[in-house]
């Protein structure tokens, strides 16, 4: 499900980890766990978190190229992603005179912003389910090809419809295997310009054994900017577009964390096959 958002609530406690199971859907956190959020010790309200009316949250976690997970962090537009999300871009920029890869990257004024032709950035506006309307006029007695072909023609439909006259795409996604379908009307920025990146040897250290254990010990990070035409809004790359203004940009804060803390993920993990049946587990184990 390269589109949806998925959102998970850990606390870490000294010798375990427990882990609230299940997928959270941003739209649905009003009615389903914000009760939740406050027993483990979130201090954000839900509309704090996802508001389709005011800045929240979900405006500053993009998807960057496309398959990452991004957060803006300034209101200048700069955007906080993994090391290896970047990488192929600090490679881009890099020749055997100036290794960005062995040796890092730094702008130090936007000038030396570098540009990256095809890179893109997407904001989720808003999230809707769609169910019945991608259901409407499937039928029991269709065969499976049937079925999929009105399904395809709903979902045409709606995307068409709920972007028109606007620069924003819609697309629709299965969730829970079918059984229901959610709309995410997008907003998708062209001029993405590197702005920093540590070393190889900081940003890879330990390589893929590293990146799935915890504690980490690597600087996974690089750097970039959004850039929008002078009224705001996604355009071309151009010299003269500048930094865009975000509805919200994570603070960042030096303070530090305790044992115990709230910690919340929100992005973009991919997929996910919790609600497999037992059928589906079995296969997977077997064959």
């Amino acid at each position: 499900m390269k589109y949806f958002v998925a959102f998970w609530v850990v606390i870490l406690l000294p010798l375990t980890i427990l882990a609230d199971e299940g997928m959270w859907l941003p739209n649905l956190l009003k009615i389903l766990n914000e009760k939740e959020l406050a027993a483990n010790g979130c201090k954000l309200s839900v509309e704090q978190i996802y508001s389709i009316n005011k800045g929240s949250l979900k405006d500053a976690v993009v998807q960057f190229g496309g398959g990452c997970t991004g957060e803006v962090i300034s209101d200048q537009g700069l955007v906080l992603t993994n090391h290896h999300c970047g990488f192929s871009q600090i490679q881009s920029h890099s020749s055997l005179e100036h290794n960005y890869i062995r040796d890092g990257f730094w702008a130090k004024n936007p000038s030396e912003e570098l540009p990256n032709p095809g890179l893109t950035v997407t904001f989720i506006k808003r999230i809707e389910e769609v169910t019945t309307q991608v259901l409407n006029g499937v039928m029991d007695s269709m065969n499976a090809a049937q079925r999929d072909q009105q399904i395809q023609l709903n979902v045409k439909k709606l995307e068409t419809e709920a972007v028109a006259g606007s620069h924003y795409t819609a697309k629709v996604k299965s969730f829970f295997y079918g059984n229901e379908y959610y709309m995410f009307i997008m907003e998708t920025f062209k001029d993405i310009r590197l702005v920093g990146a540590p070393p190889e040897s900081i940003g890879n250290y330990g390589g893929d054994e590293d990146n799935w254990i915890w504690p980490r010990h690597t600087g996974d990070f690089s750097i970039f900017r959004i850039y929008a035409g002078k009224d705001n809004m996604p355009a071309e790359y151009a010299k003269d577009n500048v930094p865009y203004k975000p509805a919200y940009s994570f603070p960042i804060s030096l303070k530090g964390v305790n044992e115990n803390d709230f910690t919340m993920v929100f992005g973009f993990p991919g997929r996910t096959q919790e609600y497999l049946s037992s059928y589906a587990v079995s296969q997977i184990l077997k064959w």
